[in-house]
């Protein structure tokens, strides 16, 4: 296969990645689902890096922002799996609409 149609390929299932992750944040109330919104957002922000970097013949230059994106991913979602966990123990629920007890 040539490059070009690779290329297509994967960024077309980056593309339904990124909308996929799009719609969930959007439409679920639910923190654990909007976590995981987030993280499928991110690997197909990632899988279109590595395709970009693939198409344009630089993927020694583009891996140092992958795995610099990872581990910032990495980070925000263990903070956030926190932030989910003691709004469970403050409010006993992840769903949005229910929580009551907020404080600010």
């Amino acid at each position: 296969m040539e490059s070009t149609s690779i290329f297509w390929f994967v960024a077309s299932f980056a593309i339904l990645l990124f909308v996929t992750g799009i719609y969930s944040l959007l439409v679920t109330r639910n923190l654990l689902r909007i976590l995981i919104g987030v993280e499928i957002l991110a690997k197909g922000v990632t899988l279109l890096l590595v395709s970009a970097g693939y198409l344009t013949g630089r993927v020694n230059a583009i891996q140092p922002v992958i795995i610099t994106m990872i581990v910032v991913e990495a980070v925000i979602i263990a903070v956030a799996a926190g932030i989910v966990i003691a709004a469970y123990r403050q409010n006993g629920t992840v769903n949005t609409n229910e929580m009551c007890n907020l404080k600010g």
